[in-house]
């Protein structure tokens, strides 16, 4: 076998490793990620393994709740857009949000960040929409991974995922398991079509339509690409709250498969819901998408949120509570349907399904 001798021998960097810009990109995103640290936090940036010491004097039987997630296709708008300082909330809601729904309140949030090429600017730039978004939540970023992968992601591409632990008092988990039938739905609005259903947009606005990120929408009044990049919204620093005073006896969060299918995750056998959809307004992106791509009602409601990103459920007495409450803050709450005998099924009614 005839061996090629390289001229100099080959180094990290050589196979498209670059360690110095890892260091760099750490150095950038140093202040971001200190500004999250809570009290409990005993580690700093750089070392193999995040410490957080949970307060055991707040709670007589702490149970921990973890969840993990990624953005999806919809990283696939940031690269068209050369926008990367919002995708970070993304990750970060997708798993504060699930895990609150069981009642428990975000403390610290793990980030992986795979790249094809290292930018330290790019990835400062996620990794600081990570920052703001689990301060905004209540969460330390105590860790993470920057994975550079050379020949593995196209140029310009990468993708993002998290892991969030949370805690919540045993007797105060949320289960769903009181859940009977009257209880009220209680829906807070999302902020669009939050990270979920983003082949289906993509489908539908870039190959059928051959629309472009810079399209102008005149019925949004800004650009198809700024819509479909909002982050998704952030709900423990409302929600905490009404967990905390009220009783809440289930919590969905609505992402992937809507309505049908994430509802019955919380009903206890006996139970079903009744969704009326004439109830909120629907944002205008989900009409433009059902009328641009076509797409039958019941699979939208399947595939999006339809501007509920969030539902409670509690009993006809408390209702009046939480939604006064939540009025106080100055938060819009939609009362969006009720529980009722059943098989834990959803039926939606009103607007597009009839009375």
């Amino acid at each position: 076998m005839n061996e090629k001798q390289p001229e100099q021998g080959l180094s990290y960097r050589d196979a498209g490793v670059d360690i110095d810009a890892g260091n760099r990109s750490v150095d950038l995103m140093k202040a971001h990620v200190r500004a999250t640290f809570r009290k409990e936090v005993l580690s700093d940036i750089g070392g193999f393994g995040g410490l957080f010491a949970l307060d055991m004097k707040k709670y007589a039987e702490p149970v921990l709740v973890s969840g993990t997630d990624g953005v999806g296709t919809k990283l696939k708008l940031a690269f068209m857009m050369d926008r990367h300082d919002t995708i970070g909330q993304d990750a970060v809601a997708m798993c504060v949000n699930d895990i609150l729904v069981q009642g428990a309140e975000p403390l610290f949030f793990l980030d992986y960040l795979a790249v094809g090429k290292l930018e330290p600017e790019k990835v400062a730039n996620i990794v600081s929409g990570v920052a703001r978004a689990c301060k905004e939540s209540g969460c330390s970023l105590i860790g993470g991974e920057t994975a550079e992968m050379a020949g593995f992601y196209p140029d310009g591409e990468y993708d993002v995922a998290g892991f969030a632990v949370g805690v919540a008092e045993k007797s105060r988990l949320i289960t769903g398991e009181t859940i009977a039938s009257g209880d009220v739905l209680l829906g807070l609005p999302s902020t669009g079509v939050h990270s979920n259903g983003f082949s289906l947009v993509r489908k539908i606005c870039f190959d059928h339509q051959k629309f472009t990120v810079d399209t102008h929408v005149p019925e949004l009044g800004k650009t198809l690409g700024e819509e479909l990049l909002t982050p998704t919204r952030l709900y423990p620093k409302v929600c905490l709250p009404l967990i905390e005073n009220y009783q809440i006896k289930g919590m969905v969060h609505i992402t992937g498969g809507g309505f049908y299918d994430n509802i019955p995750r919380v009903l206890p056998a006996g139970c079903g819901a009744v969704v009326n959809t004439e109830n909120w307004p629907r944002p205008e992106i989900f009409s433009l998408l059902q009328k641009w791509g076509q797409v039958a009602w019941p699979e939208m409601y399947r595939t999006f949120n339809m501007g509920i990103g969030m539902i409670l459920v509690v009993s006809e007495q408390t209702a009046p509570l939480v939604q006064r409450a939540l009025a106080e803050q100055n938060e819009i709450c939609y009362r969006i349907g009720r529980v009722v005998t059943g098989d834990q099924t959803v039926e939606l009614k009103g607007g597009v399904f009839g009375a």
